[in-house]
């Protein structure tokens, strides 16, 4: 059984990762909110040190060997709750998780329907099963900061990024960096790049 791999990152996928150790490449699953905070643990030289998951995915001709990835034990521990649940396998678990573990778990102990419902592959009666498994069970795992850390990258992306529109349609940074503060000084439930650019465009009307 593989419960850790250390290794470089030679290739990064949607949800994965191909790790070289020793001479070694293995494919690495991840959650959607565990790769976009795989920069927490990455070196500077690319090398990660990854909890792993490991289970055979049955075929009718085959078992494959597969491998989850996550940044700590914490995450694994929640991820091994959620296969608890009836008719929830690692691969289903693997896409549903694509949301911060503090957040599902918060929906898991309020009976959050609604929210569970948005992770992929859980409809209204798998949603259900998973309250009546897991509540009171998880509230450990909302205390996780992995929401909040989220957040800020998601805001620094939407900078980055329109900032890099901006100095293409022929702003000089200065400019275009004061553009965006402005506009999101003007309005702060901003989530993605097309909104802040939006917003930019309105406040270039006003002047």
């Amino acid at each position: 059984m593989i419960a850790r791999i250390s290794g470089k990152i030679i290739e990064r996928g949607p949800n994965y990762l191909l790790i070289d150790n020793a001479g070694i490449t293995y494919e690495v699953f991840l959650p959607v909110t565990s790769m976009q905070r795989i920069e927490e643990v990455a070196r500077p030289d690319g090398t990660v040190n990854l909890t792993t998951y490991h289970y055979f995915q049955v075929e009718p001709s085959r078992n494959i060997p597969m491998l989850i990835g996550f940044l700590n034990e914490i995450e694994k521990e929640f991820f091994e709750c959620f296969i608890t649940v009836s008719g929830i396998g690692p691969r289903g678990a693997l896409k549903a998780l694509n949301k911060p573990i503090s957040l599902i778990a918060q929906a898991i102990d309020q009976g959050n329907i609604s929210f569970l419902k948005s992770l992929p592959g859980i409809g209204q009666q798998r949603a259900k099963e998973i309250v009546a498994k897991l509540q009171n069970k998880v509230g450990k795992f909302g205390l996780i900061k992995d929401a909040q850390i989220r957040e800020e990258r998601l805001s620094m992306d939407i900078e980055e990024e329109s900032l890099a529109v901006l100095m293409q349609l022929g702003y000089k940074k200065p400019e275009a960096s004061l553009m965006v503060k402005k506009a999101l000084q003007s309005c702060s439930n901003i989530k993605t790049t097309e909104e802040l650019l939006n917003e930019v465009y309105k406040q270039k009307k006003i002047k």
